[in-house]
């Protein structure tokens, strides 16, 4: 299963305390394909390095970019879908383009999508996400 990480996700994955860990431990067993773009991976750094450290983030993008799970998604096509945080834009183009079955995040502004019928991209939270793994 192809999927896009919000980095508010991904943030709260990473600490080995965190109740999310697993979705951070899934990536490393190869449990999904993380797609991303250029964009992506630089919110990650920037976030990551803000919010632990830069030497974390450098690490956690170097896992990424190393794993075997992961697919770099080129985008051609800007679709402008979410009009309250442009920013967000880039997950959604990085997830049509790559064909991933979800977007997991946790941000309210992403709820849009499950109004718009074309293009169809799905979303869910990580405790969304932990069931859809689990089957």
């Amino acid at each position: 299963m192809k999927i896009i990480l919000d980095t508010n996700c991904l943030l709260v994955s990473i600490p080995k305390q965190s109740k999310f860990r697993w979705a951070w431990d899934a990536f490393r067993r190869k449990d999904f394909i993380l797609c991303y773009s250029n964009e992506i991976l630089d919110e990650y750094n920037e976030i990551i390095a803000d919010f632990y450290s830069p030497t974390l983030a450098e690490n956690i993008i170097l896992e990424i970019l190393n794993s075997s799970n992961t697919e770099q998604v080129d985008v051609f096509y800007k679709w402008n879908l979410i009009k309250d945080d442009p920013d967000d834009n880039k997950f959604i183009d990085a997830a049509i383009n790559s064909g991933a079955e979800f977007i997991i995040t946790h941000d309210k502004d992403f709820n849009v999508l499950n109004d718009i019928e074309f293009p169809k991209v799905s979303i869910a939270d990580l405790h969304k996400f932990k069931e859809i793994l689990s089957k």
